[in-house]
């Protein structure tokens, strides 16, 4: 399975995340469509994986007046707050758990980032959650 999220930045709020089973760019196509219907950022910075760098993914964002920032070959730490993300996401939830289906995995991952964004504090955050510093924007 693959999953693809859009986190803000500033609050490390989970705007939005979608689950495939392919490697294709609608996943990642619908998880910026549920983010952007959230707010429209004037930067959004992404690594250069093909669906990331795809005319309807770089399309979407141009059309709606966004710059795309894409990183370097090598450099992990334009996309750190992501990559953080899946590290927490992997330590504290996949590897914890068995998922039997994929209808078990959405539901454990829906589990997780609502306790993400709503529960779990952060040290970059003066241990608030990303909520609290999202709403507060």
């Amino acid at each position: 399975m693959y999953l693809a999220a859009v986190i803000d930045g500033h609050s490390r709020y989970v705007l939005s995340w979608q689950l495939s089973n392919t490697l294709d760019t609608g996943f990642c196509l619908e998880a910026l469509e549920q983010a952007l219907a959230q707010g429209q950022p004037e930067i959004f910075n992404t690594g250069q994986w093909c669906q990331f760098t795809s005319p309807a993914f770089t399309g979407r964002l141009e059309k709606a007046g966004i710059h795309v920032s894409m990183d370097g070959r090598g450099r992990a730490l334009g996309n750190i707050f992501v990559e953080r993300l899946w590290r927490s996401v992997k330590y504290e939830c996949l590897y914890l758990n068995d998922y039997d289906s994929v209808a078990q995995l959405r539901q454990g991952l829906a589990d997780y980032f609502h306790f993400y964004n709503h529960q779990r504090l952060h040290q970059a955050l003066d241990y608030q959650t990303p909520h609290t510093v999202h709403t507060a924007l």
